[in-house]
C-alpha cells in the first residue's frame, strides 16, 4: 500500500514534469512558426496589371527605347488597321522583341456593311482565320499566339457577326493558334430599355470556344483617363473575364471622357511620357499579362 501510494506520488510529479516540458516545446515550437512567418515575404493578393499601348501606325525604331520606359507591351497589327492604306507594323517584330515588348497581336475584322454584301459569310470568317495565321507565321510569332479580331462594331452583336466571329475564332484554333476578340465593354442601353455588353454578348453564344477578350470602355469611370500609374486592372473595366482593357484613346472620345478631359493634351490625343513633342500618340491598355498573346519566343 505504501509502495501505490509511492508510486502515485512519483507519477504525479512526473505528470507535472512531463506536461511542463510539453508545454515548453509547444511554446518553442510557436515562436519558432511565429519567427518563420515573420521571416517569410508576406503573400500578394492583389492581381498584377500590365501596361501597354496600341496605335494603327508604328511608332518608330527610334522612339522604341523612350515607349519601353513606360510601357510593357503593344499591340501589333496583322493587316491594314483599320481606316489605313498600309500596314506599318510588318517585319517590325524582331525590333519590338529586342527592345523587350509583350505583343497583343491583332487583325483586323469586316464591318457588318461588309458582311451583309457577302454570299459567304462564314466562309469569310474561315477565310481571315487562314490569312491571319499566315501573316502571324511570317511575322514569327509562335504557335500558340492569341490572335485578336478587332472588331469596332459595338452593342448586340447580329446573327451575321456573330457567324463570322466564331467562324474567324474556329479557324484560327483549327491551325494551332489561339482566338481572342477586341470588342467593346461599355453597356450599351437597346430601345425596349435592355443594357448590353458586346463582350458579355459575344461571349453567352459562343457555345463553349476559349475566346480570349480584349475590350475598350474609356468612359471615365471606371476608366482613369489618360493616365498610366497606377495601371488598372483589366476586371474593372465592368467585364471581369477581360484579359485585356484598352482604358484610353487617341483622340479622346468627348462624349465618355468628360470627366477625366484633363488627364488629355489639349487636342485631345493621349501621349507616353515624353513623345508629346514627338506626336506619337497612343491608346493606353491594361492586361492581366505583359505579353498577352504570348507572343515572344524567349
Amino acid at each position: 500500500m505504501r509502495y501505490r501510494l509511492w508510486f502515485m506520488a512519483d507519477c504525479r510529479s512526473c505528470m507535472k514534469s512531463l506536461i511542463a516540458l510539453t508545454l515548453l516545446l509547444l511554446a518553442s515550437g510557436g515562436l519558432s512558426r511565429a519567427q518563420t512567418a515573420a521571416s517569410s515575404p508576406a503573400r500578394r493578393d492583389t492581381p498584377v496589371a500590365y501596361l501597354g499601348f496600341d496605335r494603327n501606325d508604328y511608332p518608330g525604331d527610334d522612339n522604341l527605347a523612350l515607349l519601353r520606359k513606360t510601357f510593357v507591351f503593344t499591340a501589333y497589327w496583322l493587316n491594314y488597321p483599320p481606316g489605313t492604306q498600309a500596314n506599318t507594323w510588318v517585319g517590325k517584330r524582331a525590333a519590338l522583341q529586342s527592345a523587350g515588348f509583350g505583343f497583343l497581336v491583332v487583325f483586323a475584322g469586316r464591318s457588318y456593311r461588309e458582311l451583309n454584301a457577302l454570299p459567304n459569310i462564314k466562309a469569310a470568317g474561315t477565310s481571315d482565320a487562314r490569312a491571319a495565321v499566315a501573316a502571324a507565321r511570317r511575322e514569327g510569332f509562335p504557335r500558340g499566339t492569341i490572335i485578336f479580331l478587332d472588331q469596332e462594331e459595338g452593342g448586340r452583336q447580329l446573327a451575321e457577326q456573330k457567324t463570322y466571329i466564331y467562324a474567324f475564332v474556329d479557324g484560327v484554333t483549327s491551325l494551332g493558334f489561339r482566338a481572342g476578340v477586341y470588342c467593346s465593354g461599355i453597356p450599351f442601353r437597346e430601345a425596349n430599355g435592355t443594357t448590353i455588353v458586346t463582350a458579355a454578348d459575344i461571349r453567352s453564344t459562343a457555345g463553349g470556344r476559349n475566346i480570349a477578350f480584349w475590350v475598350s470602355n474609356d468612359a471615365c469611370g471606371p476608366s482613369p483617363g489618360c493616365s498610366f500609374v497606377p495601371t488598372p486592372e483589366p476586371a474593372e473595366s465592368g467585364v471581369a473575364f477581360a484579359s485585356v482593357w484598352q482604358y484610353a484613346q487617341s483622340p479622346r472620345r468627348r462624349q465618355y471622357t468628360a470627366q477625366c478631359r484633363n488627364s488629355y493634351a489639349a487636342n485631345g490625343d493621349c501621349y507616353a511620357p515624353g513623345l508629346e513633342p514627338a506626336g506619337i500618340h497612343v491608346d493606353l491598355n491594361a492586361a492581366t499579362s505583359a505579353d498577352p498573346s504570348h507572343g515572344r519566343t524567349r
